[in-house]
């Protein structure tokens, strides 16, 4: 199977080692050569800097790692060219093309896996089943937080010309920061309605995207939940809290540690991570999933429209903000 790798920042070439990883070599790549990452990893594969002199190679699939804003400008000639597609979330930075990329993958009839790799997360993971077998009672409440410092993301580029910290390439905390949106509506269904709060605390010198956001999310099951982001927090935060009517479950993303509290015991159950497990399993587990739909009519854990409404939700937060309501979606 010949890979298309689109972008090669520090995620495209994450996707690239993990390809080669799992026996994957033919792999070339679409690169504008803006990326502050090495390229002498790839020096022996193929590298264009247009996109149709890459599509003339006819990947089988592209895998599309560039900025945010420019998701779409890959994906739409991509798929009409067939390919399948693996697309870093979120999909875009706004609602624009989506129609017209959803009436294109409708007609070819391509595999389009949505890159949210924290739904092969194996805490969270756990934590879908005991709320699946009802271990905590009826779900009321959940509350989940990310905080991580940006300047500390990649040491080797300045943070303010990163696409986390442009407006014009899709950045903001809102957009880098989705992953909670997109496990939250996993485990606890649909979303009703938003009411956010975005802002800038001028830490970071950030003038064109938001570096911090207080989002109330109302679920279609009747469960309220919360959401904090920001770009600034020492140490590093990623947490979440789920309050039911017999019990809590705690998970710190972090360190990997998963607990729950029963009602009925008085007593925390612990439950623990493989020794083994790393980060990057999240990513590896995700490329292999990538690769069995495209073999097989296994549908994607993460699909088109898991991506669609997650970006829905993304602009509706930005709606309420704006509007200073609550968005229903």
């Amino acid at each position: 199977m010949k890979f298309l790798i689109a972008g090669y920042g520090s995620i495209g070439r994450r996707h690239f080692r993990n390809l080669l990883n799992i026996g994957e070599d033919d792999i070339l790549f679409y690169s504008t050569r803006n990326s502050t990452i090495e390229k002498d990893e790839i020096s022996g594969f193929i590298s264009e800097t247009d996109l149709e002199s890459a599509l003339a190679h006819q990947p089988d699939a592209v895998i599309i790692s560039n900025p945010t804003s420019l998701h779409l400008d890959v994906a739409i000639p991509a798929a009409k060219a067939g390919c399948h597609l693996l697309i870093e979330k979120p999909l875009s930075h706004n609602m624009e093309r989506i129609d017209e990329f959803r009436r294109i993958v409708d007609q070819t009839g391509n595999k389009v896996l949505i890159g949210f790799q924290f739904r092969y997360h194996p805490g969270l993971k756990k934590i879908k089943e005991l709320l699946t077998e009802r271990k905590i009672g009826k779900q009321l409440s959940v509350r989940a937080q990310w905080g991580e410092y940006l300047p500390g993301w990649h040491p080797w580029e300045n943070y303010r010309k990163s696409y986390s910290a442009r407006a014009d390439l899709g950045g903001g905390v809102i957009l880098t920061l989705c992953h909670p949106f997109d496990y939250l509506r996993w485990l606890f269904g649909e979303i009703d309605s938003v009411h956010a709060f975005l802002g800038s605390s001028g830490e970071l010198d950030l003038v064109e995207v938001e570096d911090t956001a207080e989002i109330n999310l109302k679920f279609e099951s009747g469960v309220i939940g919360s959401v904090q982001l920001n770009y600034y927090q020492q140490p590093p935060v990623h947490d979440l809290e789920i309050i039911g009517s017999q019990g809590t479950i705690y998970w710190n993303g972090l360190k990997g540690s998963l607990k729950i509290y029963s009602a009925k015991t008085k007593k925390w159950e612990e439950f623990f991570l493989d020794g083994n497990f790393e980060r990057n399993d999240l990513f590896l587990s995700e490329m292999k999933h990538f690769i069995d739909i495209i073999k097989t009519e296994k549908a994607p854990i993460c699909s088109l429209d898991d991506g669609i409404m997650i970006q829905k939700l993304i602009q509706s937060t930005k709606q309420s903000e704006r509007s200073g309501k609550v968005i229903k979606l």
